[in-house]
């Protein structure tokens, strides 16, 4: 099983293990399996395990996802939209006085569902973050290298332009897998990616000629042994690939 796979089948399993909890709130849990059942255990574990999930893959979910669990440090008075799972595992409810028809099992309910609905949010788009993820940690590795090929260009000029020519093939072969787009050959080169992303719209002919001139120099510096790379050129080979991998998604 892949990283990819395992990270899908997590956030189904969580998706999954909310089921008994809902139903459990609803009262509508098969009476056998009531009778035994423990909310604080069952939900203390899906918690646990959930938020990880939210954490890694919903950041932008990840405090609203903690805030149907967590008690509100500023909270002043007890009641409806201000009621937490919290408050329900240990037990708190509103004064029955000023809140006579409040139903805590139903507002845990409520909670409980809308932290299920963020996780089918995610699963919802699943591959498109494990794509983001992919990339950003590409982005992150191809900016090491880069930094690597800077301070080759002080040593061997045209290794410094192999390097930052094979990032540049890298990184459009992972935007080329991103959009799931087919190339024919068997061994695809960075002009048949660039190529196959202009045809798909995902460049244009700028960017498209940006890409095809910065190939041009990768290609003295990696095969054209007669003729010298110059300092310059390789310069602009691994600042144009930097403004490529921070530009073109």
């Amino acid at each position: 099983m892949t990283s990819k796979e395992k990270l899908k089948k997590e956030i189904k399993d969580c998706i999954n293990d909310t089921a008994p909890i809902l139903l459990y709130l609803q009262e509508q849990l098969k009476k056998e399996l009531s009778e035994k059942y423990s909310l604080q255990r069952e939900y203390q574990k899906w918690y646990s395990k959930a938020l990880k999930v939210v954490e890694f893959l919903g950041k932008d979910r990840y405090q609203e996802f903690k805030s149907y669990y967590e008690i509100d440090p500023k909270r002043k008075t007890m009641g409806y939209g201000n009621y937490y799972i919290q408050d329900y595992l240990k037990g708190v409810a509103p004064n029955k006085l000023s809140n006579p028809n409040f139903d805590p099992k139903k507002e845990t309910f409520k909670n409980v569902y809308n932290q299920y609905t963020i996780l089918l949010s995610i699963n919802d788009r699943i591959d498109c973050i494990l794509a983001d993820i992919q990339t950003n940690l590409l982005i992150e590795l191809q900016d090491t290298e880069l930094e690597t090929a800077k301070s080759l260009l002080k040593v061997n000029i045209r290794a410094s332009g192999v390097i930052a020519g094979v990032i540049l093939e890298s990184y459009l072969s992972s935007v080329t897998n991103n959009y799931s787009l087919t190339i024919s050959k068997r061994n695809p080169t960075l002009s048949d990616f660039n190529d196959v992303l202009k045809k798909n719209n995902i460049i244009d002919t700028t960017v498209w000629r940006k890409i095809t001139y910065l190939g041009d120099i990768r290609n003295i510096c990696a095969h054209k042994k007669d003729i010298e790379p110059t300092k310059d050129q390789v310069e602009e080979l691994i600042n144009g690939v930097n403004w490529i991998t921070k530009n073109v998604f």
